[in-house]
């Protein structure tokens, strides 16, 4: 499909905040578990870690604020976007100039703040890819989001956690600092354009939050949010500590995982995001829901077997494919179930949804693991990714009439 210059300026812009919310990200998810394994936390404290990520669950408390305020002269979405690119990257210099090795709370304390920073972008973000994007442009635009999130958990959960090691905590905190800064550049060159009469600037924070909710077939929508990655995530949040318990190296689960993985997962939301339009959005759940839940039954065969890093690379990387496309499709359509007039929080709404799902699915992951092992839990959770295809097909919104978007408010 050829997409003319305007259309790739606007994804341009998007990959970059997308890049520069998974550095980080990637980085914190990737190294923590193993870090924390190596200093003897539980398997249980480590799933629990997870809930670290508080604030990319609860960032729909605050929506409905970036929806409403802004300054016209600076644009309604850079207003958020530009300070709070600057705060993450001090944030992340602040904490590069604390080791570690004094003390885990500094640590945990940097993640949280770090992520109260990205996750308020991200609801700006997705504010931002709404008011942009024609409908016809955003199974593109959710490959793109999902691959640029993707791109940059390479880097900050593969290449940075490779090199670790040699760089060191600091150094190498700074060097995801700086490049915070440098994809900062295409945010503070964009010029948003004015839309006489849209926005939120009319209407009071309490009806941005309640607009979501007022619209038919939300719920159900929001069920088989909930449902859809479930599975994947229960089977995925203890899948580091097993590389490790393994005994793999932490350069080898980087590569593995943060270089091998992530590619496949960066190749499979642009190829899901490419056939959303072709296949249609309910079949496109259905079938790449169907995929992830065959990647997660490997998990079980290799939790069994006495694997070699050739098959877990191949597993690895189906598994993150199958899981890109999965997750652009179901993004093409949250996105669908939006307006403009309260587009961040009606996208924020869902994508919570999503983040308690699977953020409880992996702090529970723990548990499973410790108490039944590692065969067992990965079997619970390929049940649980069969329910995605089911959950797809049956709960998935129909629009009342042809060419409507399914969850339009009723005029």
């Amino acid at each position: 499909m050829h997409l003319p210059p305007r259309s790739l300026r606007r994804l341009g812009l998007l990959a970059s905040l997308y890049v520069c919310q998974g550095l980080p990200f990637g980085f914190f998810t990737q190294a923590l578990p193993v870090l924390l394994r190596k200093q003897g936390i539980s398997l249980e404290g480590i799933g629990l870690s997870s809930l670290l990520a508080l604030p990319w669950a609860l960032k729909f408390l605050w929506a409905p604020l970036v929806d409403r305020f802004f300054f016209p002269r600076l644009g309604r979405r850079r207003s958020w976007l530009l300070p709070l690119q600057g705060l993450m990257t001090v944030a992340l210099g602040l904490a590069a100039l604390r080791d570690p090795r004094e003390g885990l709370s500094p640590v945990l304390v940097a993640v949280l703040v770090v992520n109260l920073f990205s996750a308020t972008q991200d609801i700006a973000t997705d504010g931002l890819a709404v008011d942009l994007l024609e409908p016809g442009e955003r199974g593109w635009a959710n490959g793109i989001q999902v691959a640029g999130y993707r791109a940059g958990m390479i880097v900050g959960g593969g290449a940075l956690l490779v090199l670790f090691d040699r760089l060191g905590w600091g150094l190498t905190l700074a060097a995801m600092a700086l490049a915070i800064a440098l994809l900062s550049v295409p945010t503070l060159l964009a010029r948003e354009a004015e839309r006489p009469g849209e926005g939120a600037q009319a209407a009071s924070v309490g009806a941005i939050a309640a607009s979501f909710w007022k619209r038919p077939r939300a719920a159900q929508a929001l069920a088989l949010i909930v449902v859809y990655k479930l599975g994947d995530a229960f089977a995925v949040g203890m899948l580091r500590p097993f590389l490790s318990d393994l005994g793999l190296s932490l350069s080898d689960i980087g590569w593995l995982l943060g270089t091998v993985g992530f590619v496949a997962g960066l190749l499979g939301a642009l190829a899901g995001g490419a056939l959303v339009l072709r296949l249609g959005r309910r079949a496109s759940l259905v079938g790449f829901g169907a995929l992830q839940m065959v990647s997660v039954i490997g998990y079980v065969y290799v939790a069994r077997a006495a694997p070699g890093v050739p098959l877990l690379s191949a597993l690895c990387a189906f598994e993150h494919f199958a899981g890109g496309m999965a997750t652009a499709a179901l993004f093409t359509c949250m996105m669908d179930w939006t307006t403009r007039e309260s587009a961040a929080t009606d996208y924020t709404i869902q994508a919570s949804a999503m983040v308690i799902a699977t953020g409880l699915a992996a702090a529970a992951s723990g548990f499973s693991a410790g108490r039944l092992g590692y065969p067992l839990h990965f079997t619970l959770a390929a049940g649980l990714a069969a329910l995605s295809p089911v959950a797809a097909y049956g709960l998935f919104p129909r629009a009342r009439a042809p060419g409507k978007i399914a969850l339009e408010a009723a005029a």
